[in-house]
């Protein structure tokens, strides 16, 4: 067994600092860093927002804030600082001007336009260390900091976060369709931070005709106390924090125009919000009257096209539409970085089909319902053989109040 790397833990409050940029550094990767002396972590960093300092120019500041020499000191940081002058000044001149001689670095900068730090400091008679075998240390970690970076780099297409909950047995419902609450008041709480986040950088919350009908949701961040009783008017429906400075879009899936039309003054997207709201439907839906109507109240209705049966998965209310294609154009024409995907579990699944989700949160409540009619989290597959199953990743796992919250991945996300 290989050892772990000396500055392991350090690396380790380094992401958990990075974490805390995430959407407001957007377009720019999360990145967090720490100064290490004798074994103690003396000053800390992290990219707070997109044209701010960078986070070792942050653990700068704070070292001297706190009166820490950086020269003696090792810089610990998630990604290779930059080499480029962007926004900011290059982070390589500003670690070598500090004086410090020891910098150890998660991953390599994926951004050909920034990287060439590490070799910067090289050359300059810095140790760079990117643990063993030059990969990095805890590089998968800190490659799954800036997943959605690289998304946006690499793609044309948006970072899609797939959020679901289920019982234990794998249920998102009962028969009856009934569903408040599976996950606890902690867990709803996260789902509206990440819409809060998720609109602060300017993305959109995603569902599927199922979901729109059955639960009629307004798709925004709210704020304010929870409660766990499927009785109270706002239980399941608020978060703690402040109001996020805008409210994602709302995108549904759906090739029921004719309804959405005739529901149009009961729809909560359309009555209160349908200048943020975007449908995708069938090309033939989009030219009906129906949409016209549906345009009328402000909203949005987009045409997608069919993509091939062989390669279509169903979606309700809308089979075959290329979902692609709705990203891009997401990003596209509404400069969405993200997109949160909250069901339902059909959507999901076609999301997961096609190679288009980036990260799956699932919430997994602490409930057996143990009934074969119960709603599924998945459905529609028949594989026949274990190997034909879609294969993700774990990449973390945490309590949330009486759930576990596990972030998935694919297999083979860089």
């Amino acid at each position: 067994m290989t050892a772990p790397h000396p500055f392991e833990n350090f690396m380790r409050e380094a992401i958990a600092l990075a974490r805390q940029g995430r959407w407001r550094a957007a377009p720019n990767p999360t990145v967090g860093a720490v100064l290490v002396r004798d074994g103690q972590v003396v000053a800390r960093g992290f990219h707070t927002a997109c044209g701010m300092p960078h986070a070792e120019v942050e653990c700068l500041r704070d070292a001297a804030a706190n009166g820490v020499d950086p020269a003696g000191c090792t810089l610990v940081v998630t990604l290779e600082p930059c080499n480029h002058h962007g926004k900011t000044p290059p982070c390589s001149q500003a670690v070598l001007a500090a004086g410090i001689r020891h910098v150890v670095v998660g991953m390599a900068d994926p951004n050909p336009v920034a990287q060439g730090g590490a070799e910067f400091l090289r050359r300059h008679g810095v140790r760079v260390d990117m643990g063993e075998r030059g990969m990095g240390v805890c590089e998968q970690d800190c490659r799954d900091l800036v997943a959605d970076f690289v998304t946006w780099k690499k793609t044309d297409l948006p970072y899609v976060i797939l959020k679901l909950a289920s019982t234990l047995d794998g249920r998102i419902a009962t028969r009856a369709g009934h569903s408040q609450w599976i996950s606890c008041a902690a867990s709803r709480r996260r789902v509206h931070a990440i819409r809060a986040g998720v609109g602060h950088a300017g993305g959109a919350v995603l569902v599927g005709s199922g979901t729109l009908f059955a639960d009629n949701p307004l798709l925004t961040a709210r704020c304010g106390d929870f409660s766990d009783s499927p009785s109270s008017s706002t239980a399941g429906d608020n978060c703690s924090g402040d109001t996020p400075r805008r409210q994602p879009l709302a995108v549904a899936v759906t090739s029921r125009m004719d309804e959405v039309a005739a529901r149009a003054g009961d729809l909560a997207l359309l009555d209160q919000r349908a200048a943020d709201a975007i449908f995708w439907t069938t090309e033939r839906a989009a030219a009906s009257p129906a949409a016209d109507a549906v345009r009328a109240t402000g909203a949005r209705v987009w045409g997608l096209p069919d993509v091939d049966a062989a390669n279509s998965t169903a979606v309700p209310g809308g089979a075959g539409l290329d979902l692609r294609a709705g990203l891009a154009r997401l990003r596209g024409e509404a400069a969405c970085l993200y997109v949160l995907c909250e069901g339902g579990g059909q959507l999901g699944l076609a999301l997961l089909e096609a190679g288009l989700v980036h990260e799956f949160e699932l919430h997994l409540a602490p409930k057996v319902l143990g009934d074969n009619a119960a709603r599924p989290l998945f459905d529609g597959r028949a594989p026949l053989r274990m190997d034909d199953a879609l294969g993700l990743r774990v990449a973390a796992s945490a309590p949330s109040g009486e759930d576990i919250i596990v972030t998935l991945r694919p297999r083979d996300c860089s």
